[in-house]
Formats: C-alpha cells, sequence, structure tokens
C-alpha cells in the first residue's frame, strides 16, 4: 500500500464510531493473531505464493514502520531503488518482524502489528521510538532467494572489493589481481545468474571481457545473460565469437541453436507487426 493509502487508513481509523478505541486497537480488529497471545498481529494485504519463507533464506523487501498516530513513517525502504536484501537470522533486528516473515510468501503484501516485547520493549528507542510502544509494520516480499548462493555471492562481492581497493605497488602486482579477477568475474556473473539478476550477471561478465576479451566463457556468460533479458541479437552475437574462438564448446553450440530459433522467431512477430502497421510495404 502506498504512503496515501496509509494515511487514508489512519484517517478512517481515526474516525471510527468507537471514539474510545485507539487507532491501534481498532486496527487489530481485523487482524489474526500468529502466535495466539497477542503479541503479533497480521493482516494480508495482497496475499503471496510459493512456500512460506523458511528460517534459512534471504529475501528481499520494502518495509516501512509506523507509530500509533503518525502517518508518516519512523522508518522505510520505500524510497530505495530496490529491495533490500535481508537474510533472516542475521540482519532482521526485531524479534516481530522476524517471525511475521517466518508467515509470508513469495510476492506477499502484509502488516503486522507488533508489541513492545515483540518490537523495541519497554525501554523504546529514542529519539525515535518512545517507551513501550507498539508499532505496525508493512512489509511486501518481492524475492525469495536460496540463502547459500546469496551467501556465495556477498563472499565473491566481498573478495571483489578487496582486490579491486589495494594499492598496487607494480605492474607485476597488476597484472597477479587481473589474473585473479577473472575467474572472480565470471563466478559473480555465474551466481548472479542462480540468482536470476541477468543484469547483475552481464554486467560481471562484460567485466571479464575487458579483462579477456577471447574468454569463451565470458562470452557464453554475456549470451545466458542476454537470453534471459531477452536480447536474441546481441546473445547471438557473443554465441558467434564464443564458437569461432571453441567450436568444439558444446554447451556454446547447443545454446547457440536455441538462440538461433528464438532470434529467428523474434525476427518473425517483428516483421507479422510491421506488415500490420504498414501494409503497402
Amino acid at each position: 500500500m502506498s504512503m496515501n493509502g496509509l494515511r487514508k487508513l489512519f484517517q478512517r481509523l481515526v474516525r471510527d464510531e468507537e471514539p474510545n478505541l485507539s487507532p491501534f486497537d481498532r486496527l487489530q480488529q481485523q487482524m489474526e493473531d500468529i502466535l495466539g497471545n497477542g503479541g503479533i498481529l497480521k493482516e494480508v494485504i495482497y496475499p503471496g505464493y510459493g512456500p512460506p519463507v523458511t528460517q534459512s533464506a534471504s529475501v528481499l523487501i520494502h518495509y516501512s514502520g509506523f507509530l500509533e498516530y503518525s502517518d508518516l513513517p519512523f522508518e522505510t525502504t520505500t524510497h530505495l531503488k530496490h529491495p533490500r536484501l535481508m537474510k533472516l537470522g542475521r540482519d532482521v533486528t526485531l524479534m516481530g518482524m522476524e517471525l511475521g516473515l517466518l508467515t509470508m510468501r513469495q510476492g506477499e503484501s502484509s502488516r503486522f502489528l507488533l508489541q513492545p516485547r515483540y518490537a523495541y520493549g519497554d525501554m523504546g528507542c529514542p529519539p525515535l521510538i518512545p517507551a513501550a510502544a507498539r508499532v505496525l509494520f508493512e512489509v511486501k516480499i518481492h524475492d525469495v532467494l536460496n540463502t547459500g548462493q546469496v551467501d556465495e555471492f556477498v563472499q565473491l562481492t566481498a573478495a571483489l572489493e578487496l582486490l579491486v581497493n589495494r594499492e598496487i605497488p607494480s605492474d607485476a602486482e597488476q597484472a597477479e589481481i587481473q589474473a585473479a579477477l577473472l575467474p572472480l568475474y565470471l563466478n559473480l556473473s555465474f551466481v548472479a545468474l542462480r540468482l536470476e539478476r541477468p543484469r547483475k550477471a552481464l554486467k560481471y561478465a562484460k567485466k571479464a571481457l575487458e579483462i579477456d576479451c577471447g574468454s569463451t566463457k565470458a562470452l557464453y556468460r554475456c549470451a545466458q545473460a542476454y537470453v534471459e533479458l531477452r536480447d536474441y541479437e546481441n546473445a547471438h552475437g557473443c554465441l558467434v565469437k564464443a564458437r569461432d574462438r571453441n567450436p568444439f564448446d558444446s554447451d556454446v553450440t547447443n545454446l547457440l541453436k536455441t538462440v538461433t530459433m528464438c532470434y529467428k522467431d523474434s525476427l518473425d512477430k517483428e516483421k507479422d507487426v510491421y506488415g500490420k502497421m504498414f501494409p503497402g510495404l
């Protein structure tokens, strides 16, 4: 739900016919008690799909946290271009948020009303969170990721930062670092593809090509990323170059056959569209 939608929700709750109830008290009447003790209440806004989030998962989420009587969040990620990657058991600091995420599914949007013991406790978190405050979180899960692949990606990224940010005292060490960066970029591209992040995979594969423009693996990774992006023309070009350098690579040959068919189909569809738009041509 947008900020305007939440603002309308709070305004509606304040105008409720039961003036003695606070906005959160009114809201909790339509929420589910997921623990049975009133500590975490949940309302599904949009249902998700697939199995619930597991304790070892990593999730890409947007969230906003609200205090009672306030329609402006004390914390939000909705201004960020991309959802935040968080691993359960490590990056989620509130018990109520973690337990709430375990009830959610991919694509789901829900709101959670947390009692103090599942949020910021009796002390609160001055100056933003007052003592013994109930808080409302609205959460959307954009994606659920395999935690092993995410950990591998994070480790590879850390290794990349160490190499790239090193001060290079000599040409010999520069050559050694470039030699180490090539397989690192290829591995990052491979893991990004498994995480269904083709643009990141393409970025790392191109970095590998900057080091070795004749790398068959780098060209193949570029082609895989382009296929995921449905850019069959560029995928075809990369695979032709890879085949010319290594004509006996079965992975390259098989993907080239598939891409050639997809590329031809896309050209035929494009020709058909233009034929309908300009029948006289």
